[in-house]
């Protein structure tokens, strides 16, 4: 980056400014909090991630320097939320991947299906057509629960919960079901992935210290005690019990 285009002392001083200002609006938001899924603390931490994103960025391109936090999903969170406060309809968009990972299964699934209805089609004979079967058959909550006996295997997911002024009217969006998926009118979101997971196990394998490996050794060497302890000591009269001992 050229000199010209570098932030000035003052941006950068202005950005770290808005950071304090934005870290006491979420702690505000946070001790008000009306509920665990309260917009406000929501909207406040991501007022917080945008205010770091700006001054991260304007404090390395002015002195090459980063800061040493990091706001978990700042790079990918959604944008502040601007939709109505008290939203009169809403629109909840899913999202589920899965694997084929057993085509036997899943054509069986499909022909049982088609000769339950007596259809005399061949459509369960092949994937494409079973998939088909299958969904025409079961709600999509009831496919998730139910994959692996589908021959399914589960990948990433999400659930995103959209306020809207208005209901939208009948077929409105039926070409187009996701065209319309403002992130600003987003109240809420759930995820699922096995990223998650290996962040989980590697947080723990690092708390772990000397591992399964320092455990063994101690076991081991609790063992050697016990083989030490010599034969007489075993044969020797056992000393009465305290009789108040509990």
């Amino acid at each position: 980056m050229s000199d010209a285009a570098q932030p000035t002392a003052a941006e950068v001083r202005a950005a770290a400014e808005a950071v304090k200002t934005a870290l006491d609006r979420h702690l505000a938001a946070v001790e008000r909090r009306a509920g665990e899924d309260d917009p406000a603390v929501y909207e406040a931490f991501n007022e917080l991630a945008a205010a770091a994103e700006v001054y991260d960025e304007l404090l390395y391109d002015r002195y090459d320097e980063v800061t040493p936090f990091e706001i978990p999903g700042a790079e990918d969170s959604l944008p502040p939320y601007t939709g109505p406060e008290e939203p009169n309809a809403l629109s909840v968009l899913i999202r589920r991947d899965y694997a084929v990972a057993e085509p036997h299964r899943l054509l069986a699934q499909a022909q049982r299906i088609e000769a339950a209805e007596d259809e005399g089609t061949e459509a369960a004979g092949t994937v494409h057509g079973a998939l088909g079967i299958l969904f025409g058959e079961f709600e999509a909550d009831e496919i998730a629960s139910r994959h692996k006996e589908f021959g399914l295997e589960e990948g990433d997911s999400t659930l995103w919960v959209l306020a809207a002024d208005e209901p939208a009217e009948p077929g409105e969006w039926l070409e187009t079901p996701f065209e319309q998926a403002d992130p600003q009118r987003v109240v809420c979101r759930f995820d699922v992935s096995a990223v998650f997971d290996d962040l989980e196990d590697d947080d723990e394998d690092g708390e772990d210290g000397d591992g399964e490996d320092g455990d063994e050794e101690d076991l081991v060497a609790d063992l050697e005690d016990v083989d030490d302890v010599e034969d007489e000591d075993l044969d020797g009269d056992l000393e009465p019990l305290d009789a108040d001992r509990r």
